[in-house]
């Protein structure tokens, strides 16, 4: 048995994968996996155009929410921490998938190194529940504003707010860390081909030539827990506004209170219904193309984003009245710039 299994050993190690032994049992890591999700598409060059024109919008309006509430000290109040929140979000869950896209399309490289793949993955499926903690969080916000505004200020500060953030980064950072890492206890000794848009956890792992009923496991349960949990306690929270809005005696009250929410609904509805309908069409019923799902998928994880900052400059009247006031000082300086050069030019100076 001891000579069989250095003969296994020996033979990985000339195809050049790196082995550990680890309960009496050959771990098989590969160099790497190649990611091959986009390999059948028609019409490729067009859509990873438009995915550099949505990471451009995403960094750019992204940046300005946040240089705008940063800058000015009437914005830092609980809601537009939460909104900052977002926004850093953001631009860190489409940075983490889209360059690398856009690299494997130019250079034709679509080669990811195995501890690379599980960076990758882990920034993707923490980032992926950040944002949906984060909508949470911004309902509950909308929540204490409306239900409870006599209380809002003594319950809704800007430290417990800071507290609630860093509690669901603390969440999803921890948990996103077992999940990546029970992937390590895997053997991959067959094909190394993912079928996704980047290293996919549930793509991954099916590869793997040992049991990975852990993982499956693990991906199913944090996918209700990390997804299901937040949209849930959005939905009740709805419910309970709702109910309290129709409480109101005022109609220009209730119009008032429901105008406050409009731009946070946007946000779920354009995060959370295209994942919802991809999993249950995709997972339930299976009726779902593998190259329709891969597309699907890109556009679900990376048009919110690149949307959320967009929405809300534009639905957000305070947000929206700091932009023009940016850019009318910006004009001014301009105008004085051109009329100094005028003068000098005029006058020889």
């Amino acid at each position: 048995d001891m000579i069989s299994l250095f003969v296994r050993l020996k033979s990985f190690n000339a195809d050049g994968f790196l082995q550990t032994v680890l309960n009496d049992s050959v771990i098989i890591r590969p160099p790497g996996f190649y990611i091959i999700g986009f390999q059948s598409f028609p019409y490729i060059s067009v859509y990873f155009i438009f995915l550099a024109f949505v990471y451009v919008v995403t960094v750019l309006f992204n940046c300005l929410v946040i240089c705008v509430i940063a800058f000015n000290h009437r914005l830092h109040t609980p809601k537009f921490w939460a909104v900052v929140n977002l926004a850093v979000i953001d631009v860190t869950l489409n940075t983490c998938t889209i360059p690398s896209m856009i690299k494997i399309f130019l250079i034709k490289d679509n080669f990811i190194p195995f501890n690379l793949c599980l960076v990758q993955m882990y920034v993707y499926y923490t980032f992926v529940s950040l944002e949906s903690y984060a909508l949470a969080v911004l309902a509950y916000d909308r929540l204490i504003a409306i239900c409870f505004p006599l209380r809002q200020n003594s319950v809704n500060t800007l430290r417990s707010m800071s507290c609630i953030v860093g509690l669901t980064w603390s969440f999803a950072l921890g948990v996103t860390a077992f999940t990546t890492g029970i992937i390590t206890r895997l053997s991959f000794c067959n094909s190394l081909r993912v079928f996704s848009y980047f290293c996919d956890y549930a793509p991954v792992f099916r590869l793997a030539c040992n049991d990975y009923t852990m993982q499956w496991f693990a991906a199913s349960f944090l996918t209700v827990l990390l997804l299901g949990g937040p949209f849930i306690f959005i939905l009740l929270s709805y419910v309970t506004i709702l109910v309290t809005v129709f409480r109101m005696k005022s109609l220009d009250s209730r119009v008032k209170a429901l105008a406050t929410c409009v731009e946070h609904i946007i946000l779920v509805a354009v995060f959370y219904i295209p994942l919802i309908t991809i999993f249950m069409i995709g997972f339930y019923l299976r009726l779902i193309d593998p190259d329709q799902r891969v597309l699907s998928l890109s556009l679900a994880s990376c048009l919110p984003p690149c949307i959320n900052p967009i929405v809300y400059s534009l639905k957000t009247k305070e947000i929206k009245v700091r932009v023009l006031a940016l850019l009318r000082k910006n004009k001014i300086g301009t105008d004085h710039k051109k009329g100094f050069v005028q003068i000098k030019q005029k006058f020889n100076l």
